[in-house]
């Protein structure tokens, strides 16, 4: 133990070192070098946020978690700090703000994510029945809902005739996702749907399938599926691993939005592995689960990753 505690602080004090003769020997502070020689994206916002949060200063300290409104001020403590021309170095200021925006939106969005998250459902408000509703009917809008307590609700693949009990885990977040998907990506949503119930079908014709007599598919729950997923993305968010997805295709600060879209990515993506598995039964799914995580975290490590690209997010990246 005593000799981890001295190899941390003789690695801390090297660091400090390396850092003062970088400077003497280029001109130019930490922040500069890494808004100057790293490209736009996660690879840079990134370093910004450990060498802010690894200064001895406290002013660049606190500068990862200030409010939104108070990022321009702060450069501006910065910049003056480091004795840095604003007017000789215009682009620093421009790249510094695009990157604590980010680092301070990535704060947020977990206090957001983790507001939903704690919020039960709740029966009695009409605004929490309005949106299951409302997801009844995005995922099957040719059959009406005889009730509201009633079975038919295990046709989107909840456990029981009332939904509510399913939201224990996660929250309003399960069924704001879940929302998200069955509304702004219907097609792809309800086709996930049909073939959660019977997944191999969608390769082969019914005609095909009962000639070549195989045997019956393993599906999965779609609506209990989406909450784990929910479950899955939230800790990926409040881990950090999600830093180098949102810090590629959000130019600013990352949002709600951002996140919901990458649920429906890690939704998608899910159902596709799931066939690629090919399970035995459904016993098997935390096994699938598992190793799909797995999969998801070894993509995050690359600092170029973005899960979802082609989301209209990502168009707005741009090089500051």
């Amino acid at each position: 133990m005593l000799i981890q505690v001295c190899l941390y602080f003789y690695c801390k004090f090297l660091w400090r070192c390396m850092k003062f003769v970088m400077r003497k020997l280029t001109g130019r502070c930490e922040l500069q070098r890494i808004c100057y020689g790293t490209k736009p994206g996660a690879s840079r916002t990134m370093k910004i946020e450990t060498s802010l949060r690894d200064s001895k200063s406290k002013l660049l300290q606190t500068s990862v978690s200030v409010h939104p409104d108070a990022i321009e001020k702060t450069i501006d403590d910065i910049m003056e700090l480091k004795q840095i021309n604003p007017d000789i170095n215009p682009q620093l200021g421009i790249s510094l703000q695009a990157c604590l925006l980010q680092i301070v939106g990535y704060r947020n969005l977990i206090a957001d994510v983790e507001k939903l998250r704690r919020e039960p459902y709740d029966s009695d408000n009409p605004q929490h029945e309005e949106m299951l509703l409302k997801l009844w009917e995005s995922l099957r809008p040719n059959t009406p809902l005889e009730s509201r307590i009633s079975k038919q609700w295990c046709e989107i693949g909840f456990q029981g005739d009332d939904p509510k009990t399913d939201f224990r885990g996660m929250g309003l977040l399960g069924l704001y996702n879940l929302q998200y998907f069955a509304e702004r990506d219907a097609t792809v949503a309800q086709q996930v749907l049909s073939d959660s119930v019977h997944p191999k079908c969608s390769k082969f014709s019914k005609t095909e399938w009962e000639k070549k007599k195989m045997d019956k598919a393993i599906g999965y729950s779609f609506a209990i599926v989406g909450i784990n997923i929910t479950d899955l993305a939230y800790n990926l968010l409040v881990s950090g691993a999600l830093k180098t997805h949102f810090y590629n295709i959000a130019p600013e600060a990352p949002t709600l939005s951002h996140f919901q879209q990458t649920f429906c990515y890690l939704m998608h993506e899910f159902h596709k592995f799931w066939i690629e598995e090919d399970p035995m039964d459904i016993m098997e799914f935390n096994r699938v689960r598992e190793k799909f995580r797995k999969r998801i975290i070894k993509q995050l490590q690359n600092p170029d990753m973005a899960l979802c690209p082609h989301f209209a997010a990502s168009e707005g990246l741009i090089n500051m």
